[in-house]
C-alpha cells in the first residue's frame, strides 16, 4: 500500500485549485476590515457620503466572492479526500486478503474491523475537513499578520507575543493525547472483538446461559474505553482554558493600547476598528489550533496502526515464474511430509499417491493431523520438510490462484455467506455456473428437497453463517457448493458428520460416480471412508496403518478398534438374532 505522500500526490492538482480558491477566499475575507477602515475615515468622520455606496457593494462583492470560492474549496477537499479515504480502504483490505492463514490466527477480527473502518475514517478527516482547516489556519494566519503589521507594526507585537505561547500549550496537549489515542484504538479493537464474537457465538452464550458474564465482559471493555475517553477529555479540558483565555484577552489588549495609540494620534480611528477586525480573525485559528491538534493526533495514531498492517507479510508465497499446468488430471502426492507450527511437530513423513480419479479416505483421533494434510495441500501452511506434487508438479511451484481453483474443499466448520442459496452455491466459479449445474449439484448434495420448500426456494436469503439452517443443511449447500464447481481434486473434511446415515449413503453414493474427479476424504464415521481406494489412519501426526477396508480389518489395529466401537452393537445383535 501506498504512503500517505503517495496518495496525496495523486490528486496534487486537486489539491492545488482548492488551494488556490482558499487564498483568494481568504483574501477577499482580509478585504473587509480595509473596508470597515475606509468607512470610518473617509465616510463618516470625512463625511464622504458618495463613497458610502461603493464601499458597501465592495463588502457585497466581498461576502459573494468568499462563499463562491469557499464553497469551491471545501467541495474539492471533500471529494479528493473520499477519494483517498476510499483508496485507503480498498488497498488495504486487498493487502489484508493477501496474508496468510497465520496472520488472521494471531489477529482478531475486531481489530481488523476497527483498522479497515474506523481508523481509515479518521485519515480520512484528516485529508479533508481537518486538513483543509490546518492550512487555512496556516494561510489565514499569515494573511491577517501581514496586514496588521501594514496597518502598525506596534500594535502587531500583542499577537505575535500571543501566538507562540497557544503554540506551546497546543504542542504540550498534542504529546499529552498522542499515548491516550494509541489507548483509544487499541480498546476499540479490543471492544469490536468481543461484541463480534459475542453475536457470532450467540447459539453458544445462550446454551451455556453466559449471557451475564459476556454482559460484564462487554462492559468492563466499555468502562476502560470510556475512562480513556474521559482521560482525552481531561487533557483537553485542561488546556482549552488557555486557549480561551488567551484569545479573550487578545481583542481587549488591542483596544486599551490602540485606544491609547489613537488619542496620540499614532494611527486612525479607523486604522484601529480594521485592526480589532484582524485581531477577531486570528482568534478563530488559536482556538482551532486545540481541536485540530487533537483530530490530527488522532489521525497520526491510526496511520501508526494501519502501517502495522501493512508491514506484515504474507508467510506463503508463490514464485514470480511459476509452472502452469493447464489441464489438470489430479494426481497427488505427499513425499516425507513433515510439518511444525510453532515448536510443535503436527506431521511427520507422511507418504501417500493419489492417482487421478482414486479416492483416499483418511481417519484418524482428533488432534492426529488430518485436517493439517488439507491445509498444507491448499497451501494455507507450507510443509516444512519434503514435498507435496499435484500432477508430478510441486505444488511450491504452482501458482496459489491455480492451485486452490483446482480443489474443491467442503470444510469441517461451513461458512455459508449472507446473501441466496444460488450465490452461495455459485461461490467457487460464480460467472461460469448454470442454473443446470446448480441443480445437478443439490440433487447430488441431497439439498433438492429443502430448498425447494423454502419461500423463495433458490433466491432465499439463509442469512450469516447460514442462520436458520440445520448443522445438515449447511453441510449439504456447502457439498452443493463444491460439486459445481467440478474441480479434478474433491476434499470433504468431516463433511457428512451432521447427517443422517441414510442421506449420507445417498451422497456417498453420488461422490463415487464421479469417476474422473480425485477426492480426498476425511471422517471419523467408517461408512464415509470404507469404499475407498486406500484408508490411512493417522496417529500422533504419523501414518500408523494403511489399507483397503477389508485389509485394515483384518490387521485388527486402530481401524478394527474404530470399526468395532461403531458396529459392535450391531453384529452382536444380529448374531444373536441368527
Amino acid at each position: 500500500m501506498n504512503k500517505i505522500t503517495k496518495y496525496i500526490s495523486r490528486y496534487w492538482y486537486a489539491y492545488l485549485i482548492a488551494l488556490i480558491c482558499m487564498i483568494i477566499s481568504v483574501a477577499l475575507d482580509m478585504l473587509s476590515p480595509q473596508i470597515t477602515k475606509r468607512i470610518i475615515d473617509d465616510v463618516i468622520i470625512g463625511g464622504d457620503m458618495n463613497l458610502l455606496t461603493k464601499l458597501l457593494i465592495g463588502i457585497l462583492m466581498v461576502g459573494v466572492g468568499r462563499s463562491i470560492f469557499g464553497y469551491i474549496k471545501e467541495l474539492i477537499f471533500d471529494l479528493v479526500s473520499s477519494k483517498i479515504g476510499c483508496d485507503i480502504r480498498r488497498n488495504l483490505f486487498r493487502h489484508i486478503q493477501t496474508l496468510s492463514v497465520q496472520f488472521f490466527e494471531k489477529t482478531n477480527t475486531g481489530e481488523l474491523m476497527s483498522r479497515v473502518k474506523d481508523d481509515v475514517e479518521k485519515i480520512w478527516a484528516a485529508l479533508g475537513f481537518v486538513g483543509m482547516l490546518i492550512i487555512e489556519v496556516v494561510i489565514h494566519t499569515s494573511i491577517v499578520l501581514y496586514c496588521m503589521i501594514r496597518l502598525s507594526p506596534k500594535l502587531t507585537i500583542i499577537p505575535l507575543i500571543a501566538m507562540p505561547i497557544v503554540a506551546c500549550i497546543a504542542i504540550f496537549m498534542e504529546k499529552s493525547l498522542g499515548n491516550v489515542y494509541e489507548e483509544i484504538s487499541e480498546e476499540n479493537a479490543v471492544l469490536n472483538t468481543v461484541a463480534q464474537e459475542n453475536l457470532a457465538g450467540v447459539r453458544t452464550v445462550k446454551a451455556f446461559a453466559r449471557e451475564k458474564f459476556e454482559i460484564s465482559k462487554f462492559l468492563s471493555h466499555n468502562k476502560r474505553y470510556y475512562e480513556l475517553n474521559m482521560k482525552q477529555s481531561k487533557v483537553f479540558v485542561k488546556y482549552n482554558p488557555y486557549f480561551q483565555f488567551i484569545t479573550k484577552l487578545l481583542p481587549v489588549l488591542v483596544i486599551i493600547f490602540g485606544g491609547s495609540m489613537v488619542i496620540k494620534g499614532e494611527i486612525t480611528l479607523g486604522t484601529l476598528g480594521a485592526f480589532m477586525e484582524y485581531s477577531n480573525n486570528i482568534v478563530w485559528p488559536m482556538e482551532m489550533i486545540g481541536w485540530l491538534s487533537n483530530d490530527l493526533a488522532s489521525a497520526f495514531a491510526s496511520n501508526k496502526k494501519i502501517k502495522k498492517i501493512l508491514n506484515e507479510t504474507p508467510v506463503v508465497n508463490e514464485k514470480e515464474d511459476f509452472t502452469l499446468l493447464g489441464e489438470v488430471e489430479g494426481t497427488i502426492e505427499f513425499d516425507h511430509v513433515s510439518f511444525t507450527l510453532e515448536n510443535k511437530t503436527i506431521l511427520s513423513d507422511i507418504n501417500f499417491k493419489l492417482e487421478s480419479g482414486k479416492t483416499i479416505g483418511i481417519m484418524g483421533a482428533t488432534g492426529a493431523g488430518k485436517s493439517s494434510i488439507i491445509n498444507l495441500l491448499q497451501r494455507f501452511y507450507d510443509v516444512s520438510e519434503g514435498e507435496i506434487r499435484l500432477d508430478g508438479v510441486n505444488i511450491k511451484d504452482l501458482s496459489l490462484k491455480e492451485l486452490r481453483r483446482n480443489i474443491s474443499l467442503v470444510m469441517q466448520d461451513v461458512f455459508l455467506f449472507s446473501d441466496t442459496v444460488t450465490e452461495n452455491i455459485k461461490l467457487g466459479k460464480r460467472e461460469y455456473i448454470s442454473k443446470e449445474e446448480i441443480l445437478h449439484a443439490v440433487t447430488n448434495a441431497q439439498a433438492k428437497d429443502f430448498i425447494e420448500r423454502m419461500d423463495n426456494r433458490y433466491e432465499t436469503v439463509i442469512g450469516e453463517r447460514g442462520v436458520g439452517l440445520s448443522g445438515g443443511q449447511k453441510q449439504r449447500i456447502s457439498i452443493a457448493r463444491s460439486l459445481a464447481k467440478r474441480t479434478p481434486v474433491l476434499v470433504l473434511d468431516d463433511s457428512t458428520s451432521a447427517l443422517d446415515m441414510e442421506t449420507e449413503h445417498m451422497i456417498q453414493k453420488a461422490l463415487n460416480e464421479l469417476g474422473n474427479t480425485t477426492k480426498i476424504i476425511i471422517a471419523h464415521r467408517i461408512s464415509a471412508v470404507r469404499n475407498a481406494d486406500e484408508i490411512i489412519i493417522l496417529n500422533e501426526g504419523t501414518i500408523a496403518e494403511r489399507g483397503t477396508h477389508e485389509q485394515l480389518l483384518q490387521a485388527k489395529g486402530l481401524y478394527y478398534k474404530t470399526y468395532m466401537a461403531q458396529y459392535g452393537e450391531h453384529l452382536k445383535s444380529n448374531t444373536m438374532a441368527v
